[in-house]
């Protein structure tokens, strides 16, 4: 696992990018924790909010207050 600092930065950055996607900008360019070159776009969007998921649960933000999710 990374060290907080870069998980930090890497969450801002994905935050950043999935505002663009939403506001209608192009398709965002991102480098994951692994390094790995990925392109999110409107279609994987979804992806990119799973992953913005992850880096919070791995550090630790927004999983106490987060509101339940029920399944019928």
């Amino acid at each position: 696992m990374a060290d907080k600092a870069i998980l930090e930065r890497w969450l801002k950055e994905a935050e950043e990018a999935y505002h663009q996607l939403n506001m209608g900008m192009q398709a965002k360019v991102f480098v994951d924790q692994n390094g790995e070159r990925i392109e999110y776009n409107a279609a994987t969007r979804g992806q990119l909010f799973s992953y913005i998921q992850d880096l919070r649960r791995q550090l630790g933000v927004g999983t106490a207050g987060s509101p339940l999710q029920v399944w019928m």
